[in-house]
């Protein structure tokens, strides 16, 4: 016997379709035999199934969710902003009940997995670390959360730090991150030694922040595709944010494309309100491995956001001029499937005998509900509603 049908679902492309789950699995997406039996039927009333979202992007131990309302605060530098966070979170609640607060909100809207930065220098340590740690393990099984150990300070510029990121791959995080090589550690080629010598020591995954602009982001492009290549890394390193994409003439665009995509590395972007970001299509035609994130939520960096990644591919979309379903599906593809290969997530997506993980939105099509972003949503984890889930 079934375990139980989902009756009335429309699929991404809008048609009709029961689907049957049972152990946790799809056992068949389609027609049912009207005489084949389930121990439960839900009907989904007509709406459409979209594949678990993956926050490729996000820093659980920045946001003030699960606190209270913080104004933002101008900072004209980098060192401004990082010292106006350290004022702002100094009095904030645990990180662990934040980031689990965070987390329980992106669950609702049917986020699964996510990746988290989290900071990790000489004057920290690892007590950020370790209090996402504690979060993720509450939601173990329900999102699944990759750690970053991210020097959010620099490396060069904060002393110690490389040897508390080195400690971080040991007690868990599976990707070494890096920030502006040139900008904020002056020193592009002796950050890149200790993150990727890190890597290749340790077996760790690599994500950088790039914020530097023009070519000056574009010389650090092309640094970290030869270090992917040289290394055999590929498939195995991001580049967050790349602004630079967004700077330079298409030609510079293309040349940079083909380099990345040879050498493996893909981009992650967030559209960010206020800067320009890298081409999506273009990058994707070239061969570009692109996805997403939200990157920061309600922190000191900026007070928008709130989790919910349909939201985001619909302002991925927005900023984009994505206006045809093809580009909207691709806003969605960033934000799922894109994101779920990036993070290494298998099993994954709707098909016959992978985990029946899904989320139901009314909508009638995927690409409706990318440009909707329908607020009501039914979450569905290996097969069970997500009010059945045992939390705490």
């Amino acid at each position: 016997m079934i375990e139980r049908l989902f009756t009335n679902a429309r699929l991404p492309d809008g048609r009709t379709a029961t689907l049957a789950v049972s152990g946790g699995r799809f056992i068949r997406i389609g027609s049912v035999d009207p005489s084949e039996r389930a121990a439960e039927a839900i009907d989904l009333g007509g709406r459409v199934v979209l594949p678990g979202f993956v926050d490729g992007h996000i820093h659980l131990d920045k946001s003030f969710v699960g606190d209270c309302w913080r104004p933002h605060r101008p900072a004209a530098t980098l060192r401004e902003r990082l010292a106006v966070e350290k004022a702002l979170l100094k009095d904030a609640r645990p990180i662990a009940e934040r980031a689990s607060a965070l987390i329980a909100r992106a669950a609702a809207f049917g986020t699964i997995a996510m990746r988290c930065h989290v900071d990790v220098d000489a004057t920290v340590g690892l007590e950020n670390l370790h209090g996402v740690m504690e979060a993720r393990d509450r939601w173990r099984g329900l999102v699944d959360i990759e750690l970053v150990a991210f020097p959010q300070a620099g490396i060069l510029a904060c002393p110690g730090t490389r040897e508390f990121l080195d400690a971080a791959i040991m007690e868990g995080a599976a990707v070494i991150g890096g920030i502006d090589p040139s900008a904020l550690d002056i020193d592009a080629a002796a950050h890149l030694d200790i993150v990727f010598g890190i890597a290749d020591r340790r077996g760790a995954k690599v994500d950088i922040h790039l914020h530097e602009p023009g070519m000056h982001g574009i010389e650090q492009l092309l640094r970290i595709a030869d270090r992917t290549r040289a290394l055999g890394l590929g498939g195995r390193v991001v580049v967050s944010h790349a602004y630079a994409l967004g700077d330079v003439d298409s030609a510079t665009v293309d040349r940079t494309a083909a380099t990345l995509a040879a050498a493996g590395v893909a981009i992650m972007t967030n559209a960010p309100g206020d800067r320009a970001f890298p081409p999506i299509l273009r990058l994707r035609a070239a061969g570009v491995h692109v996805f997403s994130g939200n990157d920061n939520i309600r922190d000191a960096w900026w007070p928008y956001g709130n989790g919910d990644m349909l939201q985001r591919a619909m302002l991925i979309g927005y900023r984009s001029g994505f206006y045809t379903d093809n580009d909207l599906l691709t806003a969605l593809a960033m934000a799922t499937c894109d994101g779920a290969l990036a993070l290494g997530i298998e099993d994954y997506g709707l098909g016959v005998g992978r985990e029946a993980t899904f989320i139901a939105v009314d909508a009638q099509n995927a690409a409706a509900a990318v440009a909707e972003v329908p607020a009501g949503r039914m979450v569905v984890r290996r097969g069970a509603l997500m009010q059945d889930w045992q939390i705490f």
